[in-house]
């Protein structure tokens, strides 16, 4: 940890590309989401950074999209065996398959609500593809099975995987940079938030930011 910043937006980095300016340092590649603000920031202070896009956050704003989607298709279903077997898997289509309990049947239940939905089952199913691109042994690899998804998901009947392949292939270049950068990533960064946040918890939340500063660099 070198800096902690107040807020989300890009403001909240002023003082690090101070920082990092004096310092003389140079820095190589970032990774971060696909926030505007955070890809805007980075290019105006470092434009010849290569920036990677971080799967975890990908794959999470696709869950978003799935989420929603489920909501919008169970709205639509008609009263009947359908509408509570999509109520009833929300957190199952958001988990990894391998992390599905057979001991809960969830596999079972999920299994049975995409079998009774169509629209869901293409987009659960992309979403499994679209994770399996980061696990491709090599960049050309992982290049075919981004274009054959992009490919995939423009083609599809359903909006949300339409309006998704153009925000992947708009952001392709940073997504594949994560094989020339031996997989980097902002999954350290993310466990080092879950200890800051638990820190917050624990103190009952800090008034003073500077000393909730400090004890996050001790």
């Amino acid at each position: 940890m070198i800096f902690v910043g107040k807020g989300k937006g890009a403001d909240a980095l002023i003082p690090f590309w101070k920082r990092l300016k004096r310092s003389g340092a140079s820095i190589e590649a970032v990774a971060t989401d696909m926030g505007p603000a955070y890809i805007s920031a980075v290019q105006s202070h470092i434009p010849e950074i290569t920036l990677v896009f971080d799967h975890f956050h990908i794959i999470k704003l696709f869950n978003e999209k799935l989420t929603k989607l489920r909501r919008d298709l169970q709205r639509e279903a008609e009263n009947g065996l359908g509408k509570p077997i999509l109520k009833g898997i929300r957190w199952l289509l958001l988990k990894h398959p391998d992390n599905l309990d057979d001991a809960r049947n969830e596999r079972q239940r999920l299994e049975q609500a995409l079998k009774l939905n169509e629209p869901l089952a293409t987009a659960y199913y992309m979403k499994e593809e679209l994770r399996n691109i980061w696990h491709q042994p090599d960049k050309t690899a992982a290049q075919n099975a981004l274009d054959e998804w992009v490919k995939k998901a423009a083609a599809s009947d359903i909006n949300m995987l339409k309006q998704f392949s153009k925000t992947i292939a708009a952001h392709r270049s940073g997504i594949l940079a994560y094989f020339d950068l031996n997989g980097l990533s902002t999954g350290p960064l993310e466990g080092i938030n879950n200890k800051i946040k638990t820190l917050h918890k624990m103190a009952y939340g800090f008034r003073d930011v500077e000393f909730f500063k400090l004890k996050i660099m001790a």
